[in-house]
């Protein structure tokens, strides 16, 4: 390719609304144009990173023996109603009718239509295992799309769908995609974790994420520096605290504590480690209906200690809450407490509620918390003593750093990262809600054993952004760079050796298969090179009269400090051994 027949389209400044590095660099950049709120025109030179990334997702997809396809964008309502997603999702699902009144939505994942051709076309379990995947536009409804190609609204993905016969064909299935994904992340050339995570929304019970790190990463990564132990911060936990409880040492005590309502306020008023206090947090649940109109209610207490912040996906576990919840109002908090949020406690309380501590609530001693009286803690609080054991005893936090790790081989550390992949074992979620079934070997229907396998296509761009750059712009892995090489010949339009030496090497690294651009646009040696720096192009060979008069070019990696001389006979080899490299 040569830049004067390619588009390129660089910024000097980023639009105002572009927060993230990533959103910047890939504006400014020219790989990207806002059309909408989270909906973006793919550019020349973004689309090349795309379609390479696609290229390389394709590749180990097929290796791995999965199938390809393609679902449609604009999905039928009927599909969704069978599984129960069209009600049960929220505003992010699509939704729009067609000149018949239709129902149809806009699909962010294809599970429906996905099983509905399974249904239809595997019979016999004769035909199992099978594994179909498709790159597709995708488009999740965001109340508040932001960085970029980050967190957009219409997205390209790709998605997998494993079905099998029995549960341990379809784990060995979960096992083939997660060692494919390892091969697809690690020919990216990206810095990685593969984390254990809760299944969210999807549904399943397996589940590990992908997450490239990056200082900017909008999730944190949980893991052991001494083992493989790994997870997001949702499924995260730290080892159960060890026994016995420590015997109570001090007296109960109503400790007045005037305008201090946070748990750190309380500490520091008494000079206590924060960790000696007990926090409260009041949930309530919902019984409805079939109208859908709340009948009965029931209001829960869960503790936590003063320094810890709780985890609502492991609260959403706890039998009683499992079935949803949510925070109780101001109202339900004075019925049963006798006094606004900020001094609630388990001790005198106006009705019962169920209390429910965390394990290591569950094991202090001489804790402090809410005396459920204005200005007003209990000092000196302690289990069997002063109130009776809690109803139950659960992990209900997110763990810190410097916990000890569940698998006992040294300390939890935390970083950010940028979920780029996950991976799902489904079960019989929604083959049998669709009533997709094969006949087994004894001539009976089953239903399929299904897993689900997602990797952001246009997510990782902006999360190889995130780890690499620097105050120049971007800096491309080989892998998906939009170019590999881009030679920069100075005086191009004045010089004919200058000319004759671009258009030799140009040709001798295109023959060898090399992804290179030949910038013939006559721009000023500054201005040529500040381009290739912020569209991060990893290659750079300069040519130019001084240094062909010397019989030498130059070469420079992006992230190196200084060019290295190299004879112009030798550059094209040197160029194929350090892209071999």
């Amino acid at each position: 390719m040569k830049a004067s027949q390619f588009l390129i389209s660089t910024l000097k400044e980023a639009p105002a609304d572009a927060e993230v590095l990533s959103h910047r660099l890939m504006m400014r950049a020219g790989m990207i144009k806002r059309l909408a709120a989270g909906i973006y025109t793919y550019m020349p030179m973004g689309l090349r990173v795309i379609r390479k990334v696609e290229a390389i997702v394709r590749e180990e997809m097929n290796r791995a023996g999965a199938i390809e396809c393609t679902m449609p964008v604009i999905q039928p309502a009927e599909l969704w109603s069978e599984s129960g997603r069209f009600t049960k999702m929220g505003p992010e699902l699509l939704r729009l009718k067609d000149r018949h009144e239709r129902d149809y939505v806009v699909q962010p994942t294809s599970e429906e239509a996905v099983t509905d051709i399974a249904r239809q076309d595997f019979k016999s379990y004769k035909q199992l295992p099978k594994n179909l995947y498709q790159i597709q536009t995708k488009f999740r409804d965001e109340r508040r799309p932001r960085f970029g190609l980050m967190r957009g609204r219409e997205f390209i993905m790709k998605d997998a769908y494993s079905f099998d016969r029995d549960e341990a064909g379809a784990k060995r299935s979960y096992q083939v995609m997660a060692r494919a994904y390892r091969a697809i992340f690690d020919r990216f050339g990206l810095t990685y974790r593969a984390v254990a995570a809760d299944s969210g929304a999807i549904g399943g019970d397996l589940s590990e994420e992908f997450q490239v790190i990056a200082a900017t990463g909008e999730d944190a990564i949980v893991y052991c520096a001494g083992s493989a132990y790994a997870a997001n911060m949702e499924k995260a936990e730290a080892a159960a605290p060890k026994g016995p409880r420590p015997a109570a040492k001090q007296a109960l005590t109503k400790t007045p504590t005037p305008g201090k309502s946070t748990c750190a306020d309380v500490a520091e008023l008494l000079g206590l480690p924060l960790r000696n206090t007990v926090k409260s947090l009041v949930l309530a649940t919902d019984e409805l209906n079939d109208q859908g109109e709340i009948v009965k209610s029931a209001v829960w207490l869960l503790l936590l200690r003063g320094d810890h912040d709780m985890n609502e996906v492991k609260v959403g576990k706890v039998p009683g809450l499992d079935a949803g919840f949510r925070f109780a109002t101001v109202p339900e908090i004075l019925e049963h407490f006798g006094t606004p949020p900020g001094y609630l406690g388990p001790i005198g309380l106006k009705k019962p509620v169920r209390i429910v501590a965390d394990r290591e609530v569950a094991m202090m001693a001489d804790w402090v918390c809410g005396a459920n009286d204005k200005d007003f803690h209990f000092t000196g609080v302690n289990w069997g003593r002063d109130l009776p054991e809690p109803d139950a005893v659960a992990d209900l936090r997110n763990v810190v750093a410097g916990d000890a790790s569940p698998d006992g081989q040294g300390q939890l550390a935390i970083e950010r990262g940028i979920e780029i992949g996950h991976v799902f074992y489904l079960g019989t979620k929604y083959s049998r809600a669709m009533n997709a079934t094969f006949l087994d070997e004894d001539g009976k229907p089953k239903p399929f054993e299904m897993g689900c396998y997602g990797i952001g296509i246009t997510r990782l761009p902006a999360a190889a952004i995130e780890q690499n750059n620097d105050e120049r712009g971007i800096i491309w892995p080989d892998a998906i760079a939009p170019f590999t090489v881009v030679i920069c010949p100075v005086g191009m339009d004045r010089s004919e050796a200058v000319k004759a030496a671009a258009e030799r090497l140009y040709a001798d690294l295109q023959a060898a298969g090399v992804d290179v651009i030949l910038d013939d646009r006559g721009e000023r040696p500054g201005a040529m090179f500040a381009d290739w720096e912020l569209i991060g192009v990893p290659h750079r060979v300069t040519i130019g009269d001084k240094g062909l008069k010397d019989g030498q070019l130059e070469y420079q990696h992006r992230r190196d400090a200084a060019a290295t001389r190299v004879p112009v006979a030798d550059m094209a080899a040197f160029m194929k051994g350090r892209l071999a490299g």
